[in-house]
């Protein structure tokens, strides 16, 4: 049978499910289950996996809205700005299997199949999926039947999950964006996370049927009748036109800016000169910014980005990329003035490419 193509467009949401090669065993406690049967055997392989994981965010522009990781299945939920998709989740999983084998002396596929893909519409669907996902460490296997007290407790310590950001109880991750689902929470923004645990938590008494229904009405997506019914439009469109070389309607190609003009439309936008990035000035956010619009616009590693600012080393990038959440969160102004440079710089690439693709038809 032939794979089922891949919808992709600029501005799609995604829910990614992957699981261990094998049969499905999510009626067990996951730390009972045999070693060559677990995706993640232990803390060390979750952490590898979230550092490809970041790594990919950023090179592939990904807005990654969360991700839970399980014992031998993970959930992510993204944006694709740039619809390369298949493009980041080949790269992800490709990194990780070599990772994996190589690790636990193993050879062969990891994983059961193609990752699952389902397009997702924005506003409530979205936010009822992020209730969705973030329960289910405490939804599946012995947990479930455990009492609502216990299984809170451990829903909030789940280290491998983006729940513990969301609610505060984590310092916020940078590659993760959490802002989109926390601004549909009612109230000042200090108390959204408040009212997001409320929210995710209370799924736990009042299970969301109307989710699960959703989940299950189609292969290709998760919204209402209309949104389904275009996702199957766009592709049946794709069939269709599959294997066509002059169709480009769902080729993408997309080419990093240079570094350089990175840096001269961030200077603009900040009022400062390009040369300030390259400064080290005691709690200055430049070199951080500077770093991120690099990562995601110029297609920059770490070890490139610490070469171009002069800071040392990949792990210097780190610790800046690290800080700068918080240093967006304390500075308003300058949040706003680094989201209006990311906006500029997606058009140009985005006008760029849209170029390029129109002069290869």
């Amino acid at each position: 049978m032939a794979r089922p193509l891949r919808i992709e467009y600029s501005g799609a949401i995604y829910h990614i499910t992957c699981r261990m090669v094998g049969e499905k065993t999510d009626h067990l406690d996951g730390m009972k289950w045999p070693a060559d049967k677990r995706l993640f055997r232990d803390d060390a392989d979750r952490a590898r996996f979230l550092e490809q994981l970041e790594d990919r965010v950023q090179q592939f522009h990904i807005r990654l809205f969360l991700f839970v990781l399980m014992t031998n299945h993970f959930h992510l939920v993204f944006e694709t700005p740039e619809a390369n998709c298949s493009k980041f989740m080949q790269s992800l999983l490709t990194a990780y299997t070599v990772y994996y084998n190589l690790r636990h002396r193993r050879h062969g596929h990891l994983l059961d199949g193609r990752f699952k893909a389902k397009l997702v519409a924005g506003d409530d669907y979205l936010l009822a999926l992020s209730r969705y996902v973030h329960l289910n460490p405490v939804q599946i296997g012995a947990m479930k039947d455990k009492p609502i007290t216990v299984r809170i407790e451990a829903l909030r310590s789940w280290r491998w999950s983006s729940y513990p950001s969301y609610i505060g109880k984590r310092k916020a991750l940078h590659f993760v964006a959490c802002g989109p689902l926390l601004a549909e929470m009612s109230g000042r923004p200090q108390e959204w996370p408040k009212r997001y645990r409320e929210f995710v938590e209370s799924g736990l008494s009042t299970p969301d049927d109307g989710i699960k229904a959703a989940l299950k009405e189609s292969p290709r997506s998760v919204g209402g009748d209309g949104f389904r019914a275009w996702i199957d439009e766009l592709y049946q469109q794709r069939v269709a036109t599959y294997a066509c070389p002059e169709d480009v309607a769902f080729r993408h190609t997309t080419e990093p800016l240079a570094p350089n003009e990175v840096l001269r439309v961030l200077a603009e936008v900040l009022d400062v000169e390009p040369d300030a990035f390259r400064q080290r000035r005691y709690k200055s956010p430049l070199r951080a910014v500077a770093a991120r619009m690099l990562i995601q616009y110029a297609a920059q590693s770490q070890r490139a980005v610490a070469a171009l600012l002069e800071m040392g080393s990949g792990s210097a990038v780190c610790k800046q990329l690290s800080s700068l959440p918080e240093k967006l969160s304390e500075d308003q102004r300058l949040c706003r003035r680094v989201q209006q440079a990311a906006e500029h710089l997606l058009e140009i690439k985005t006008a760029r490419n849209q170029w390029v693709a129109n002069t290869r038809t």
